[in-house]
């Protein structure tokens, strides 16, 4: 979707890497676990650690997540799913819920903040 729609999937200013809406699907652009949350947000954590290590990163440095969710109920699922790459680094969160997204099968989007060490 990045070349297609025009965007970075992670953008890096000095120490600060911006990760933006990552949506769960698979190299080629199809959705990971349709109607599972954990999974879904599994999913886009994998991206983002991807990312996070092409911009000369990793998990390590993340200090802040954003979990966007279509249902408020199953945040706990996906928070489930969060814990597993943020344990060490325990960034601030946001969890919030949308109406939608662009694909109605993504029960989720991931965006994450990081900055590495000096």
């Amino acid at each position: 979707m990045e070349e297609i729609v025009g965007f970075s999937r992670a953008v890096r200013v000095g120490s600060f890497i911006a990760i933006g809406g990552t949506a769960p699907v698979d190299a080629d652009g199809k959705t990971v676990g349709v109607g599972d949350v954990f999974a879904q947000t599994t999913q886009c954590f994998e991206i983002i650690k991807a990312a996070l290590e092409q911009a000369g990163s990793g998990l390590q440095d993340i200090v802040r997540t954003r979990v966007i969710l279509t249902d408020i109920a199953t945040w706990k699922e996906a928070i489930e799913a969060r814990k597993k790459y943020c344990v060490d680094s325990r960034p601030v969160d946001t969890i919030m819920a949308v109406t939608s997204f662009v694909n109605p099968e993504w029960l989720v989007e991931i965006e994450v903040d990081a900055v590495v060490a000096e």
